[in-house]
């Protein structure tokens, strides 16, 4: 018999079917057998009177454990005492595909560390399967919002010759006769694509930065959004297009998760008003510091604790809950952005903050070739192992910007979880790689 899904059960009303799933749990009374199953769609109540020796299905509901797997045919019957949908199914056959070693290593008040190890039982929890659909979804959008805009799609290397960007935090590789590294970014390879003619380009990829970094939102391996746009007037282009971008991923994740993500993570989906607040370093330092942060005036870029007050005082100010923060210094920013004629001790970049964390970071590119080398030079770098990526600019290269975005970040931050390891499938830390 065909399977169908428990969410589809109320189109097959005093219908027999089969329901493929797993024991949810079991309570067993003297007289009647009631057994949750579930599949990746919901849960539904199988009700079975007890019909004593030779009772097939009782003796099944007996010895079967929790979290085995089972294949369950029976009719649908309306009951409106049953809180799942007002519907049970009484069961004709039980069978028992696969059954659960009696004691489960974790449940729902295991330590997360414990549930990490035994990551595949974790995620049939419904709010953990939660995460994944919601992580579609916002593929999706994505994927709708570049398509609609004329991007190219790529896939570019995760093996590099050269170590990309400043070639620290790099994991070194034995490939063949020589090393190679994991891509920190596809940043090298984007800006090949726009030098080849391609207008617009986009990424969902894996990352790789071999950082000692134990805080919340990071990982040694994610998986990153990146965009490239060609022919660009200025950096507000490309954060014009982060702000269309992620109010149809907000938007298509209200309309089809909302609800479910309220109900298990007691999260509302805001979905932003445009043009979202946008403010200078400079001026961000200048109001953090009039709250007591970096009393001493030492700093020049932002700290986990500034990036949360700047976040606050923009939201009381604004009601929004992000924020572009522009031109930063060129001190610290890479060699190849921008950096504009009025003020070339800055550039032409920006991070984006949601709720007191970054999950972007953007710029115009230097499109010069000229110029990048003086910036290169600048920053004490050896040119020689960039020829590749600095070819690209000698024979004509368009004005051109992008955006890196970190997609467990905004998981994160959109389910209000406290931790990137809850978001990602598999999580990699410097003392993760298992499972």
């Amino acid at each position: 018999m065909t399977r169908i899904l428990v969410t589809d059960l109320p189109s097959h009303l005093d219908e027999t079917i089969t329901v493929y799933g797993w024991i949810n749990t079991l309570r067993l009374q003297r007289r009647m057998q009631f057994v949750l199953v579930r599949d990746h769609t919901g849960l539904v109540q199988v009700t079975h009177a007890r019909g004593g020796e030779g009772d097939e299905i009782e003796a099944a509901f007996e010895r079967v454990t929790a979290e085995s797997a089972v294949k369950i045919t029976g009719k649908v019957v309306g009951n409106p005492q049953v809180k799942l949908g007002g519907l049970e199914i009484i069961p004709e056959s039980v069978e028992i595909v696969s059954p659960s070693e009696p004691k489960l290593p974790i449940d729902e008040h295991t330590g997360l560390d414990q549930r990490l190890d035994w990551r595949f039982l974790d995620i049939r929890r419904p709010s953990q399967h939660l995460v994944f659909s919601v992580q579609t979804t916002v593929e999706q959008a994505m994927r709708e919002v570049t398509a609609e805009e004329g991007f190219t799609e790529l896939h570019t290397p995760k093996l590099m010759g050269t170590a990309s960007e400043s070639g620290a935090e790099v994991f070194k590789v034995d490939y063949f006769d020589r090393t190679a590294y994991l891509a920190q970014s596809p940043q090298f390879y984007k800006q090949m694509a726009i030098a080849a003619g391609i207008d617009k380009v986009f990424e969902i990829g894996p990352v790789f930065r071999a950082e000692p970094s134990f805080t919340s939102r990071h990982a040694t391996e994610f998986t990153g959004v990146d965009a490239e746009l060609a022919w660009i007037d200025g950096v507000e282009d490309v954060m014009s297009f982060e702000e269309r971008l992620l109010r149809r991923v907000l938007q298509r994740v209200s309309e089809r998760h909302g609800d479910a993500i309220t109900e298990h993570f007691g999260a509302q989906v805001v979905i932003p008003e445009m043009p979202f607040p946008r403010i200078t370093m400079a001026d961000a330092l200048t109001k953090l510091r009039a709250t007591g942060w970096d009393a001493d005036g030492v700093k020049d870029d932002l700290d986990p604790e500034g990036e949360r007050k700047l976040s606050a005082l923009i939201a009381e100010e604004t009601g929004h809950e992000f924020v572009f923060v522009t031109r930063f210094p060129a001190s610290v920013r890479p060699f190849y952005h921008l950096r504009p004629e009025d003020d070339p001790t800055v550039t032409e970049s920006f991070d984006l903050l949601w709720k007191g964390i970054e999950i972007t970071t953007g710029a115009q590119r230097e499109h010069r070739y000229e110029r990048l080398i003086a910036q290169a030079h600048e920053k004490g770098m050896d040119t020689e192992p960039l020829a590749g990526y600095l070819n690209c600019f000698r024979f004509g290269t368009p004005p051109h910007g992008g955006l890196g975005l970190g997609l467990g970040r905004l998981l994160m931050l959109l389910l209000d979880l406290s931790t990137i390891r809850e978001v990602t499938f598999l999580y990699r830390g410097p003392h993760r790689l298992e499972p």
